[in-house]
């Protein structure tokens, strides 16, 4: 039997629904996710951290879970809404259902519950906080528990999904998922440092597949260290990883990256990576209305003029006036938004989507072959 589970919004809206996963109050920002399959990707990617994701699509649970599929080593999520969930699941690969996967990373699950009104609720009225919770019914009881809650914003989520250790990641697209590709990976012809955000790890398999060494830092990294390295030819390269929250509040990182970028390092940043290098150029990111999450965007490649379907999940985006000091190599065709850029006067690029997919469409790979080219050069 499910048990009830009672939602505030801080736009005043209160709802009741039926809950599965971990049982408790927890309080998180609510954004929706219009991709149509990979909900455990989706809740094991460490950029979803504090956040309740809203699915758009109406059956979610039917495929179970497996540990193979898991984009980190736990789900990050606050919670996930589900119009309906399937607890009976059918598929090959799978291990367990996603209630259990659920409890046991402590993440709520919400069903039975018109999530084509909250997805149109937070597309009027923008990504808001919220709390929901099996123990606490009333509605002013709710309302102060969220109000006496810290927001999203501040709070530094990538103290918490970072690595803490340094590792090698040698895995790629070619051994991964179950063995499902047969080919032989490309020989590494360069080595990079990652530095971990909250790095997915498909982000990490199309490094390695590209021919790209990967060895996995810590956010609390030295840009001394990496320049050191890279002076050395120990490493070729930098690779800023996605990760979750709000990039202006990460200022010590900000600070390394600004060395990296006066000693020439060559970098490549995804998402949050791609924001922090604006920041550190002195370009400020703001916060979109609802932000962008799916497997369904559609970019456009400025250079070859085609546009590419691309994954993304991301709530803040660098400026237009960036182009005084870089050139645009993106653009979302949704909403215009800069999607892609070169720098001018720096070996560095950067993509706000994810084109190592997991779930979506893998039309942007070949940027992780873009990468290697800049690094050999």
């Amino acid at each position: 039997m499910m048990k009830k589970v009672y939602i505030y919004l801080e736009n005043g809206t209160y709802l009741e629904a039926n809950s599965f996963g971990a049982d408790g109050t927890s309080v998180g920002e609510i954004v929706f996710n219009t991709s149509m399959s990979g909900y455990q990707e989706i809740m094991s990617d460490p950029s979803y951290a504090g956040q309740f994701v809203t699915f758009t699509m109406p059956e979610i649970g039917n495929v179970g879970v497996n540990a193979q599929d898991m984009e980190s080593k736990s789900a990050h999520a606050k919670g996930m809404f589900v119009r309906k969930y399937q607890s009976r699941y059918s598929n090959f690969r799978a291990e367990e259902s996603l209630d259990a996967f659920l409890v046991k990373y402590n993440v709520m699950g919400i069903c039975d519950i018109d999530t084509r009104f909250l997805t149109k609720m937070i597309r009027a009225e923008g990504a808001m906080m919220m709390v929901a919770s099996t123990k606490v019914s009333d509605k002013e009881e709710l309302k102060n528990i969220l109000e006496n809650s810290p927001r999203i914003e501040d709070v530094n989520y990538i103290e918490q999904v970072s690595t803490k250790e340094v590792y090698a990641h040698t895995s790629s697209t070619y051994n991964d998922k179950a063995g499902f590709l047969y080919e032989e990976a490309p020989t590494v012809q360069a080595k990079i440092a990652v530095v971990d955000f909250g790095v997915k790890r498909n982000i990490l398999n199309e490094i390695v597949s590209a021919g790209i060494g990967v060895e996995v830092i810590p956010n609390d990294f030295k840009a001394s260290d990496l320049i050191e390295k890279y002076n050395s030819k120990a490493i070729d390269g930098v690779f800023l990883s996605n990760g979750p929250g709000d990039p202006l509040v990460l200022k010590k990182e900000q600070e390394q990256i600004k060395e990296l970028i006066a000693a020439k390092v060559p970098m490549f940043g995804i998402c949050l990576g791609h924001q922090l290098l604006s920041i550190s150029h002195g370009y400020d990111t703001f916060k979109l209305k609802f932000g962008h999450h799916g497997g369904n965007h559609p970019v456009k490649n400025i250079e070859t003029g085609l546009v590419e379907i691309t994954a993304q999940n991301h709530n803040y985006n660098v400026p237009d006036n960036i182009t005084d000091i870089a050139e645009v190599t993106h653009t979302n065709l949704f909403d215009g938004t800069i999607e892609g850029l070169k720098y001018n006067d720096s070996p560095i690029f950067s993509v706000q989507h994810h084109p190592e997919a997991s779930p979506g469409p893998k039309e942007s790979r070949y940027i992780f072959g873009e990468f290697l080219s800049l690094i050999k050069r």
